[in-house]
């Protein structure tokens, strides 16, 4: 298998988003950065798709397309309408976690899906030992693999992993919470029709 020069913590999951790309007309990638994920999107076959990102530094940096557009701004100001497929990768530890998530429902089209990779911090021991168990993980696949620089803002997370799972089951009816390797958690959710 090819060396992917754009992995890291967070593309190692853009598969998550790509998996829902069949029978999506539409995509919103809310934190897009440079485009990595909205190009991909594209490729994977959305007719199209939208990526939004507050840091016009970035959105700046995004590469275009037939098909892509882009958007500097606060996906929780911004007109939107909805969409098959939301994404948001490693966005929403930067907004109110409530606010953010009613935001990404809203913007998700019934019948569509919203997938949420994102970071949690530590609340508990069992938050601690996940943490403690991917450090040994995470130094091989860095070594191995390599890591791209997006070069997006970073914060640390704010609420914790049941912060995010409780928010979630109370604002998203039917969503899969996931621990996922890395220090990242996952959502997916399938707006009802």
């Amino acid at each position: 298998m090819p060396r992917d020069p754009f992995w890291n913590h967070n593309t190692h999951y853009h598969p998550l988003a790509l998996k829902h790309v069949r029978g999506s007309a539409s995509a919103l990638d809310v934190g897009c950065g440079e485009g990595l994920l909205v190009r991909r999107l594209r490729a994977a076959g959305v007719t199209s798709v939208t990526g939004i990102d507050l840091d016009p530094h970035q959105v700046g940096r995004a590469v275009g397309g037939p098909g892509i557009d882009y958007l500097a701004g606060d996906i929780l100001d911004v007109p939107g309408g909805e969409f098959d497929l939301v994404t948001c990768f490693a966005t929403l530890h930067h907004l109110d976690l409530e606010a953010g998530l009613i935001r990404l429902a809203a913007l998700t089209a019934p019948g569509g899906h919203l997938v949420v990779v994102g970071l949690a911090a530590v609340r508990s021991a069992v938050d601690a030992a996940a943490s403690l168990a991917a450090v040994p993980v995470a130094l091989v696949a860095d070594r191995v693999r390599g890591t791209w620089e997006h070069g997006s803002p970073m914060v640390d997370p704010v609420d914790g992993y049941g912060d995010v799972r409780r928010a979630a089951r109370a604002i998203l009816p039917g969503v899969r919470f996931r621990r996922r390797l890395y220090w990242r958690y996952s959502l997916e959710w399938q707006h009802p029709l």
